[in-house]
């Protein structure tokens, strides 16, 4: 332990004690939480608050590490064999308990039982484990997969198995990259299921596994995505909120299409083409929500949560890291698998490449982008992944009335310049969307404050709506020219006695 390491203080993996305690309970909650998460050190002899190294007498230094190997025996359950040395720090003897990352979870204190003494470390802390952490803990502890465990009250016919083949491998067909890609998909069958252990085969007859009831979104597990759009850069103030249920990959589209939906589109001109850019890469963002789908903690009832804020798209997939996992080597392309009979099945259907991979390839493609590089937060109870917005903006066409082909939106997709449609109905969720007149309200920001503007005051102008956005008039013209498009607006009059109005036929 250098001087410096102690002047950063505590941390998930580091705690001071000033003296040994007298009740070895108050400092064997962190050996078991210790123990429980990815390992960590307990330095006797420097005070948690000042940082000041204390250290002790070497008359008695030996008795205490004696106490503290003997109290550690004594006290926890399964066996934890911490490394205890002698350290000089500043002139001064402290003792160092190092406890490694366990392999026989869930680990705690043997007079409290396993119901009330696992703990765990969160954010610095020690805290006692949840219902949900112990289950987390005992599937790590037996080397088993939640997801392919039986799904206790689900029964599925042989249609429902059916079914879920021909989804598979049309999701496969659709997400194939190349036509010899496509080409070389072939038919899933029950006996690829089972050995992915997406069914259980019991006395010849097939039961599904909780993979197969997350898959289809059946079964009685509440698996969701939560997506919102906040203005601002906190949850103060939302200004949408939608949540997706169904079978998996109808949520990956969903939330994907939100994203786009709700950041910002720009064009350049190569030649004589447009090309469509957004300011984060949609193949990243993608990736992203697919990590959170296949990796997240399905013990955990939480959601995904996919978030737009003003300055950054932020993800976050509940249930903390697998046990062996960390940030740093998850970055690197280091895989560990929480859920395998999933992983199998996005591997299938092309959702996902290589194990480990996806990561560094997001990482990448938001640098090659120009953005800062993606923020990694959390991974003791969940892990949060922002990635900062840029600025896009859209280059002058020579002719004026090319404005009005710019989208502000996700009218178009990049690169295939396909239409990406809005499949999902418009619901009102707050009293933003919700104005006395009961109208239902556009998906952009920039629309949603033209529309209020009409209905309000009947009508508005080109040079009104630049004035009301902050944007240029070839800017407010193409916006006011989407909405004509979205039938919530209809064009009145010509030339400078041009207004916009409510199209009471198309709303």
């Amino acid at each position: 332990m250098t001087i410096e390491e102690i002047l950063a203080g505590e941390s998930k993996n580091v705690e001071f004690k000033e003296n040994l305690p007298e009740k070895s309970i108050k400092y064997m909650k962190s050996v078991v939480a210790f123990a429980n998460g990815t390992g960590g050190k307990i330095i006797f002899g420097i005070a948690d608050k000042t940082r000041e190294v204390v250290g002790f007498d070497k008359e008695d230094v030996f008795k205490k590490m004696d106490a503290i190997a003997n109290a550690v025996s004594d006290s926890c359950e399964p066996a934890i064999i911490p490394d205890i040395t002698l350290q000089t720090v500043d002139g001064k003897t402290v003792i160092v308990v190092e406890v490694s990352e366990g392999r026989q979870r869930p680990y705690y204190i043997q007079a409290l039982g396993r119901d009330g003494g696992v703990y765990v470390r969160v954010a610095g802390t020690t805290r006692l484990a949840d219902e949900y952490m112990i289950k987390e803990l005992l599937f790590e502890g037996s080397n088993r997969y939640y997801d392919q465990a039986l799904c206790t009250g689900l029964n599925v016919t042989d249609e429902d198995i059916d079914a879920l083949c021909k989804a598979m491998k049309e999701q496969a067909v659709k997400n194939a990259r190349t036509e010899e890609q496509k080409a070389s998909i072939k038919d899933v069958g029950r006996q690829q299921l089972r050995s992915w252990g997406v069914l259980i085969e019991r006395d010849g007859k097939d039961y599904p596994s909780n993979a197969f009831a997350i898959l289809t979104g059946n079964g009685g597990l509440h698996v969701a995505t939560q997506c919102g759009v906040f203005k601002g850069t906190t949850k103060a103030v939302f200004v949408d909120r939608r949540e997706y249920t169904g079978p998996l990959w109808e949520q990956i589209d969903e939330a994907f299409q939100f994203v786009l939906r709700n950041i910002h589109l720009g064009a350049t001109i190569v030649g004589i083409y447009r090309q469509d850019v957004y300011e984060i890469p949609p193949d990243a963002i993608r990736e992203l929500i697919i990590n959170a789908m296949v990796h997240r903690s399905y013990l955990d009832h939480g959601t995904i949560q996919v978030a737009v804020y003003d300055n950054r798209l932020e993800i976050t997939s509940p249930g903390k890291l697998p046990m062996g996992q960390t940030l740093e080597r998850m970055k690197e392309g280091y895989s560990k698998i929480r859920n395998e009979g999933l992983a199998h099945a996005f591997s299938y259907m092309n959702l996902i490449e290589h194990w480990g991979s996806g990561i560094p390839r997001i990482i990448g493609k938001v640098k090659a982008a120009g953005l800062r590089e993606p923020e990694f937060i959390g991974g003791e109870v969940d892990l949060r992944i922002n990635i900062y917005r840029g600025q896009v903006e859209t280059k002058d066409y020579n002719d004026l009335n090319n404005a009005d082909k710019v989208p502000d939106n996700t009218a178009e997709m990049p690169d295939t310049h396909k239409k990406v449609p809005d499949t999902i109905k418009k619901v009102p969720n707050s009293a933003a969307e919700m104005p006395d007149t009961m109208e239902r309200l556009p998906d952009n920001e920039q629309e949603q404050q033209i529309f209020k503007y009409v209905l309000e005051n009947s009508s508005i102008t080109t040079a009104k709506a630049a004035e009301l956005l902050g944007v240029k008039p070839r800017r407010a013209r193409a916006v006011l020219l989407d909405m004509i498009e979205g039938t919530y607006l209809k064009k009145e009059g010509a030339a400078r006695s041009t207004i916009y109005v409510k199209n009471t036929k198309g709303r």
